[in-house]
């Protein structure tokens, strides 16, 4: 198997108190995980919660994200990053994305119109407000004058969530590193080849390919069960309907375009749906199922452990570590 990074995303469970997601970081750290992932959707604000992980773990660092693009400006995800650096004395990164509909337009009763542009503009302007750089940018989507950090700059890496062509494109001209996320090795592929194409077009060396995979190692049917419910959210959303379809879930991904009930999208999931696009079984099979992903040209993997029937994450966690350490 090729060498890879291995990193913690803290996985947002709603079958589970929010606080558990403290637990996870000071396993992640004591078992000297080299970084934390933390997302943000409807619990944490990702930039109060690195903050509190920071200040209660030894060495971790983190990226904050990915963060939609249409709610947070550069300047509030530039001057958020650095404010956790300064705060906690890490380095930490920031990954872009452009979320979901339901996000966006509902929660956030914001825009969603042009999230590809929108992706292009925040990472061009975020990635030079992260070095420090004055940042005067009058974006179709996006515009932002004059801002400078005040604090030091973050240091950690910028990363992109993509899956289409022009996604790609985005994180090929302005990223450290592609987050792709719920992939079989096979489509991690072909995104590999197609990042690896427009890096090439841009004149820059293609960033770092790093896959957010759903994991349990001995899973317990609370495991499964947390798993599956995880995915459902998912089915329809452009990128992942059609990742989801690649590994034979396409009639459940028919069934969520047309509006059917999450209940209903749970029954129509093979119980090994999470094994499809994710390290699920036995120390030996995830062994197994790394080296796919390694020979797809996955350059990190970043671990969401499930925590059903599993605490913390901390059974499947040390079971990885010992794997690939």
């Amino acid at each position: 198997m090729n060498a890879m990074d291995m990193s913690v995303v803290i996985g947002d469970w709603p079958d589970r108190p929010p606080e558990e997601a403290l637990h996870t970081a000071a396993i992640a750290d004591r078992l000297r995980f080299g970084e934390l992932w933390i997302g943000e959707t409807d619990t944490w604000d990702a930039f109060a919660l690195a903050s509190a992980i920071g200040l209660a773990t030894d060495q971790i660092e983190m990226t904050v994200g990915p963060l939609p693009v249409t709610v947070r400006d550069p300047m509030m995800i530039a001057m958020g990053a650095a404010s956790v650096a300064a705060l906690t004395r890490r380095r930490i990164g920031v990954a872009l994305g452009t979320s979901s509909p339901r996000v966006v337009e509902r929660w956030h009763g914001r825009s969603g119109e042009r999230p590809a542009t929108a992706l292009e503009e925040s990472a061009r302007a975020v990635r030079a407000l992260l070095t420090g750089e004055r940042v005067d940018l009058d974006g179709e989507v996006v515009r932002t004058h004059g801002f400078r950090l005040r604090l030091a700059p973050p240091g950690g890496p910028l990363s992109v969530a993509a899956f289409g062509d022009r996604a790609v494109r985005t994180a090929a001209e302005h990223a450290d590193r592609m987050l792709i996320d719920m992939v079989s090795p096979g489509v991690a592929a072909d995104l590999r080849a197609t990042l690896d194409a427009a890096a090439g077009k841009a004149g820059r060396r293609a960033p770092r390919l790093v896959a957010w995979l759903p994991a349990a190692v001995d899973p317990t049917p609370e495991s499964y069960a947390q798993l599956m419910w995880s995915i459902v959210p998912y089915l329809g959303l452009p990128g992942y309907a059609e990742a989801f379809t690649d590994v034979g879930l396409g009639d459940a991904v028919a069934m969520a375009r047309d509006g059917a009930q999450p209940k209903e999208l749970l029954t129509a999931l093979p119980f090994d749906v999470a094994g499809r696009v994710g390290l699920v079984g036995t120390a030996d099979e995830v062994r197994a199922r790394l080296r796919e992903y390694a020979d797809a040209g996955v350059d990190e993997v970043a671990v969401v452990p499930a925590t059903g029937g599993d605490p913390g994450g901390e059974r499947t966690l040390t079971a990885i570590r010992r794997l690939t350490r």
